[in-house]
């Protein structure tokens, strides 16, 4: 009977290391561990990756998902950027708030979009979008570098788009501000930003909201914190559908699983997009760092390699693909596979990941790049903080793909609305 190790089922569930082991520890994935490591059959596998398994009496784990997704097709329009050619933007505008080093707002100008304004708390974070965004794309836009929980902040960021028709908000709040209490789900205003983005929407009004999240909010509290998000900007005019997008799909050679809200209060129809790729077409590790291999140190593109003492390299050498340098430590130190999509970069506390083929670590540039943040992307900070920011970003392009989704809403919606007009306007000429 086929035996599978901890690193083998992670890679082919494109799950983290981490989350198989809590599905171990919680009895959904049998398991048996000899001398410090697990042993799965693939019998077992099969019964929880298909789910067989799945206890239904721990509050902390989701219901079956019942997703009502309006799936929207892309690749007609996938070949618009306009992060390089400003003739292909769209007129529309949006403010992202928890902006990162700009990961998101890189996708939705690729999309078309233009930023207007946005909030990030981290000084390296701000200095690479302000670099990027402002001093080398020329956006002219208010980019705030405090906390946005700050009413100060807040007005500063309503003065700064006084006046102004706002299309779309976006934002990756952190969610650790929740908690139950009996049946009902609170948040706590000490330590949620979720509290704040809420705010500032009902506040400005956009027409669009996009809400991206880890995927392990869905499970949170069985499911009732998605619940609360849909119903609090439901109260506030917002429709909302929401599903988990794989970020392999939209031609990032990275498996990232990211949980996705889009919401609109003018009466549209919300659409996600349409995978572009099968599993058997993702691009892998090899198309998104082949070119930097013979390429040598330079800071001036974050590609810098560590310096690894003697004893180091024969232990990196020595790490299989798909394996990682610390068993404890799996999500961490991990050599990705050559020809299959990475597993999701993280940020990992400064940790990366090791270069299947050359004996060392990735560099920045070469993380960035299976992010799929353009080469032209450069990130301030020492490199510890450019992998802070690298890890925590939304991909680019699973930007861009949500963001040709959103315009496409946004056009079928207003479409809608010209063709109700004329048939209004008719009716009372009758």
């Amino acid at each position: 009977m086929a035996i599978m190790t901890l690193a083998e089922v992670s890679e082919k569930c494109g799950k983290s290391q981490k989350t198989v082991r809590r599905a171990i520890m919680a009895g959904e994935l049998i398991a048996t561990k000899v001398q410090n490591h697990y042993q799965i059959e693939a019998e077992n596998y099969n019964k929880w990756n298909n789910g067989e398994n799945k206890k239904t009496n721990d509050k902390n784990i989701v219901k079956e998902k019942n997703d009502k997704v309006n799936w929207i097709d892309i690749s007609d329009v996938w070949g618009i950027n306009g992060w390089q050619n400003p003739q292909e933007r769209n007129g529309l505008n949006f403010i992202d708030l928890f902006s990162g080093a700009g990961g998101l707002s890189c996708g939705l100008c690729m999309a078309g979009f233009t930023p207007i304004a946005s909030v990030e708390i981290m000084p390296e974070a701000v200095a690479t979008y302000e670099f990027n965004f402002i001093q080398t794309k020329g956006f002219n836009e208010q980019v705030e570098t405090r906390d946005i929980r700050s009413e100060e902040v807040k007005q500063r960021l309503y003065e700064a788009v006084e006046g102004q028709h706002i299309d779309l908000i976006v934002g990756g709040f952190p969610c650790q501000g929740f908690s139950m209490s009996g049946y009902r789900v609170h948040t706590d205003p000490r330590n949620s930003l979720y509290l704040e983005m809420l705010k500032i929407v009902r506040r400005l009004q956009p027409e669009f909201i996009v809400m991206e999240n880890v995927e392990g909010l869905r499970s949170m509290l069985g499911g009732k914190v998605e619940e609360k998000i849909i119903k609090d900007y439901r109260k506030i005019g917002y429709n909302i559908n929401v599903t988990l997008l794989n970020s392999a799909d939209y031609c990032v050679p990275q498996t990232r699983q990211r949980v996705i809200f889009i919401g609109n209060r003018i009466g549209g129809k919300n659409f996600h997009p349409k995978p572009l790729l099968n599993s058997d077409e993702y691009f892998t590790v090899a198309d998104g760092i082949a070119r930097f291999m013979n390429i040598p140190n330079d800071a001036r593109i974050n590609h810098v390699a560590s310096n690894h003492s003697a004893e180091m390299l024969v232990r990196l050498a020595a790490v299989p693909e798909g394996g990682s340098l610390y068993e404890n430590y799996s999500d961490s130190w991990k050599k990705v596979f050559w020809n299959r999509p990475s597993c999701t970069i993280k940020e990992n506390h400064g940790a990366t990941n090791i270069h299947p083929i050359l004996n060392r670590c990735m560099t920045a540039r070469e993380l960035a790049a299976l992010q799929s943040f353009p080469d032209d992307f450069i990130f301030a900070g020492s490199k510890k903080w450019q992998l802070v920011q690298i890890g925590n970003a939304v991909p680019p392009l699973l930007g861009k793909a949500i963001g040709l989704a959103v315009q496409k809403s946004y056009n079928v919606a207003h479409q809608l609305q010209i063709v109700e007009k004329r048939e209004d306007k008719t009716y009372h000429t009758l």
